[in-house]
């Protein structure tokens, strides 16, 4: 392995990823804050507003992601994390602040635009500046943060909440700590790691193939220099030099994006996007309670039993950072795809042949262990790297946005599928789309691993062999 400054790479990567331990920090503090702002604005008995209050941060995601990518090719990927920075900040202040629900809503959807950027932005950045034989790993270290960021959010939200004592009232509730100022400080607390993301993006270069593409070619050679010294920095230029069309323009992005190759690598990641959302891991949070509950838990230790998750979350995600440049992508999804297909099988028949307890619970660790290792960090791997350098921006915001429209319509058909089919027959619908993206991945995805961002354009464009098996 050559000799890279590794110190500078991890340093930049951690200060991009802190984007998605924003993402992460955001997505999920509402659900500490729930019990009380609903209180508060009164909204508890209307199942509208609720979904409402929740899901409204995903219009946000959804309109990032939108404009991201294109945004990211025009002005640069640095710009674009800032901006994030600063809605964030907005977000956490604004709406820790709110004394309406509308004011909420405003301030919730505003942070999701700030999701949306990041989730979009971050990942694609790392893939940008990390060597080959390491890119895994780094754009790994974005879904890491994403994970702390939950974790973070879980473990905040457990340590703001004052006890409840058994026997109170929703007025009393109301009217105590946690129901007038303890559900704010929850999201406050998401404002120091966003005010440090704004500040540290000004510490660190842009994009060495933005810059490129640019026609920057000094400073792009400048940071490959300090990536991987001189010799490094010159043939990674020319690499990318080679993919870009000295005359393109703003409609040869257009024109290349409709390529019939391009569209097919399109696909490849708007799959992709769409099933890490639809394998089903949802599920298994929205019955992480019952379930904790059946085993023997007791209901007040719910706040607990999430950080446990979180926590087995946490160290499988570690554990892919491990194995992606090693193992490969495609063998991980394989693993992903298939593991949950099998776990969803048997899960179904535990719920159909009333089967509760440890047994299921065991289950429901081991679903999260293997989401954790393999499609949760993966697909954003392979998002950043597939797409070719003169549209990478835009087709990653392309994949991104159809991440968000996926798990807007999870959540929306979600209801459907547990009233119809029941819980067991919800677990085989996810099952089965489970195993039909295994056949995806293994007919359709090539292997990434060792190659550099050029050498996979190439794979995927110009040799018509390849093309022909993605």
């Amino acid at each position: 392995m050559k000799n890279y400054n590794y110190t500078f790479l991890l340093s930049i990567s951690l200060v991009a990823a802190l984007g998605g331990l924003l993402f992460g920090y955001d997505w999920v503090v509402i659900g500490g804050a729930k019990p009380f702002y609903e209180l508060y604005f009164g909204i508890a008995n209307s199942p509208a507003l609720q979904g409402w209050a929740m899901s409204s941060a995903l219009v946000g995601c959804v309109a990032g992601a939108a404009v991201a990518g294109k945004l990211a090719d025009t002005y640069g990927r640095r710009p674009l994390l800032i901006i994030a920075a600063v809605l964030f900040s907005l977000s956490a202040l604004g709406t820790g602040a709110s004394e309406t629900f509308t004011a909420f809503i405003i301030w919730r959807i505003i942070g999701g635009i700030g999701i949306g950027i990041a989730s979009t932005i971050s990942p694609l950045y790392i893939a940008e500046i990390a060597p080959q034989e390491t890119r895994g790993l780094f754009v790994s270290i974005n879904q890491l943060t994403v994970v702390i960021g939950i974790l973070g959010a879980q473990i905040t939200n457990m340590l703001i909440t004052e006890s409840v004592p058994d026997g109170f009232t929703p007025e009393q509730i109301m009217a105590s700590w946690n129901g007038q100022t303890g559900w704010r400080y929850m999201f406050w607390a998401g404002l120091l790691p966003a005010v440090l993301f704004f500040i540290l993006m000004f510490l660190i270069p842009e994009s060495p193939r933005y810059m490129a593409k640019k026609h920057k070619y000094a400073k792009a050679e400048g940071t490959l220099a300090r990536i991987g010294g001189l010799s490094y920095a010159e043939n990674e230029l020319s690499n990318i030099k080679a993919t870009f069309d000295s005359t393109e323009d703003k409609r040869t992005d257009i024109k290349m994006l409709l390529d019939k190759k391009a569209l097919s690598i399109l696909t490849i990641g708007i799959v992709l996007a769409a099933f890490q959302q639809w394998c089903g891991i949802n599920i298994i949070f929205n019955y992480a309670q019952e379930i904790f509950v059946s085993a023997g838990y007791s209901i007040n230790d719910l706040f607990m039993n999430i950080v446990i998750t979180g926590s087995i979350n946490l160290v499988f995600t570690i554990v892919a950072m491990g194995t992606v440049d090693k193992l490969g992508r495609k063998k991980l999804m394989l693993l992903g795809s298939g593991g949950l297909a099998v776990i969803y099988a048997v899960m179904g028949y535990f719920y159909y042949a009333h089967v509760t307890g440890l047994p299921l619970l065991l289950l429901v660790l081991l679903a999260i262990a293997i989401y954790a290792m393999s499609l949760a960090p993966i697909v954003w791997v392979i998002l950043s790297e597939i797409f070719p350098n003169r549209i990478r921006g835009v087709a990653m915001s392309i994949a991104t946005f159809a991440l968000w429209i996926a798990s807007a319509l999870l959540v929306q058909t979600f209801p459907f599928f547990n009233e119809y089919l029941g819980t067991s027959g919800t677990f085989w619908v996810y099952g089965i789309i489970c195993a039909l993206g295994f056949v995806f991945v293994l007919k359709r995805l090539p292997e990434t691993k060792n190659k550099s961002l050029e050498e996979i354009e190439e794979l995927l464009l110009k040799d018509k062999k390849a093309t022909t098996k993605i």
